[in-house]
């Protein structure tokens, strides 16, 4: 059971931001964005639509004003990174969290999450799939457990360029203050979004404090949209921002 932090009086003298990027997800928006408003700190909820050619649109539309607070409707789907950027140029909230569309990833560990910044132990807090408490739940077929083998290696990859000890660079859940942000410069557009603000937290010696999270993996044919050639791409990402 995820235990409710003592913190949440702290918590909502700030907004915690949720941005969520959305791509063809219209078999799971509405209920993740349930799941979400049932957490009770102070949030606001921003939602970008990334150019769904499904009715994940139409969903968003009449569900706005119940259950979240900005739609931002992207015509051409441009990829993860791109959708977050927009929506951080929304937010208004002290405290930035990333969630995915899907239903990998619980919001009922935004408690945990939440505390190491709100003590003010870390800027940047990133959930671990793979630490000893974490619950992860994933089928056991080839493509899973190469999926897996690969994540390991490209977060072993990121923690040595980086000078980091990270389980899970990869992680959806990236938790930080909205200040960090402009000192980021992000731009990567697509998946490699992901090293490329771990490589850029690390040029800036942010430490980075691990929580164990819950996980409910997907299959490919559910929508899991990560390929090989994302692989590389992060490879290549993470060698770029570190020599710029």
């Amino acid at each position: 059971m995820i235990k409710k932090p003592n913190i949440l009086k702290n918590v909502n003298k700030s907004k915690i931001s949720i941005i969520i990027p959305a791509y063809n997800e219209e078999n799971t928006i509405k209920e993740i964005l349930k799941r979400i408003n049932k957490i009770k700190i102070k949030k606001e909820i921003i939602v970008i639509n990334d150019g769904s050619r499904d009715d994940t649109l139409n969903i968003l539309k009449n569900y706005k004003k119940k259950y979240f607070d900005i739609l931002i409707n992207l015509k051409k789907n441009k990829g993860k990174g791109n959708a977050i950027r927009q929506g951080l140029k929304k937010a208004k909230g002290e405290i930035i969290i990333i969630q995915d569309a899907d239903l990998e990833y619980n919001p009922k560990d935004y408690y945990n999450l939440i505390r190491p910044i709100i003590k003010n132990k870390t800027n940047v807090v990133y959930g671990s799939r793979v630490l000893k408490k974490s619950k992860r739940i994933i089928s056991n077929n080839f493509t899973n457990r190469l999926r897996v083998l690969a994540n390991y290696f490209l977060t072993f990859f990121s923690n040595l360029i980086n000078n980091q000890s990270l389980t899970d660079a990869h992680t959806c859940y990236k938790v930080f203050r909205r200040n960090l942000v402009a000192k980021l410069n992000l731009q990567e557009n697509g998946f490699s979004f992901c090293p490329e603000i771990t490589t850029k937290l690390s040029n800036l010696r942010e430490d980075i404090i691990e929580i164990p999270i819950s996980y409910k993996g997907r299959e490919y044919n559910e929508g899991k949209k990560i390929k090989f050639s994302d692989g590389i791409e992060a490879i290549l990402t993470i060698i770029k921002y570190k020599l710029t």
